[in-house]
């Protein structure tokens, strides 16, 4: 398995708990929107602790970026990432995924699960065929939104917010559950995008089945 030693150039957080990272990009290097890579710091004793996360930069990019949610209550990557600065090093893997844009539909993300998304949505900005595609984002709170500024500008009235533990005048305050799929959808045949946590995958897949969609239209990390 190939493996790259590649310098950060950036980081610095983009939310209370979300870093952004730009760093080297290997000659030669590419991926598909929606893809992910493994990722370890080069350091002697985490070298060897891999981890999963996705491109949130466009492959035409001379950088790659990854966008994490940092866990600091652990000591795990995700909490030495979180103390990573400009000018250390991370080791970085060949790409993997299957999480690819299909075709028109509707994204829905939990948390973090917004990141492969935020480079399918980039791409298809880029070539102005965003349209006709809608977002809907899970949050606990408004603080814990990432990006919102620019998924807002680029989906406008098609991009749903709701948080889970916050009342937010103007936007929703509830689960994602079967009657929020039924008042908000109105076509089951079309793609679905889901990317969260394990359970917010298998739970939302369920529903969308039962619910009418086609196992065949849904685009989740397998």
């Amino acid at each position: 398995m190939s493996e790259y030693i590649v310098k950060v150039l950036d980081a610095h957080f983009i939310t209370h708990d979300v870093k952004c990272f730009t760093i080297e990009k290997p000659k030669g290097y590419s991926f598909t929107p929606g893809q992910a890579t493994d990722v370890a710091v080069n350091l002697p004793e985490w070298k060897n602790e891999l981890r999963p996360f996705t491109f949130t930069s466009l492959n035409e990019w001379e950088t790659l970026e990854f966008t994490i949610k940092i866990y600091d209550d652990h000591k795990e990557v995700t909490n030495e990432l979180g103390r990573i600065n400009t000018g250390e090093e991370l080791i970085i893997h060949e790409p993997f995924g299957t999480i690819q844009y299909k075709g028109k539909g509707v994204f829905i993300a939990g948390g973090a699960g917004i990141t492969p998304f935020i480079s399918i949505f980039r791409e298809l900005d880029k070539q102005k065929k965003l349209a006709g595609n809608r977002l809907i984002y899970s949050n606990k709170t408004s603080d814990d939104v990432i990006l919102e500024d620019e998924l807002s500008r680029m989906l406008g009235k098609d991009f749903i917010k709701i948080f889970t533990r916050q009342d937010v005048i103007g936007f929703l305050s509830r689960r994602i559950d079967r009657q929020f799929l039924i008042d908000h959808i109105t076509d089951f045949s079309q793609h679905f995008y889901i990317c969260g946590q394990d359970d917010f995958v298998k739970d939302i897949s369920k529903l969308l089945l039962d619910l009418g969609a086609e196992s065949e239209t849904l685009v989740f990390e397998q």
